[in-house]
């Protein structure tokens, strides 16, 4: 088992949640206007006037063999 955590723009929650439901992914925590910053480009997603997009973050314990999967399906969203 792999805890996988996942921060996303807000943009992209119903596809998350489709993958998920995909995948046969039920078990999940979700958190909604997370901020922060990217990790390549770094810009930020703060709720605010000047940066008004938003996260929202997803953990989610999975079995070893669907990680890789999850972690295709979730670099096709970037």
């Amino acid at each position: 088992m792999k805890a996988i955590f996942i921060v996303f723009n807000q943009a992209n929650t119903e596809r998350v949640e489709y993958m998920f439901d995909m995948m046969g992914i039920m078990g999940y925590t979700w958190w909604e206007n997370v901020k922060g910053r990217g990790t390549e480009k770094g810009e930020p997603r703060m709720g605010t006037h000047t940066w008004p997009e938003m996260n929202s973050a997803a953990l989610t314990i999975i079995p070893d063999e669907k990680v890789k999967e999850l972690l295709d399906n979730i670099s096709k969203l970037d």
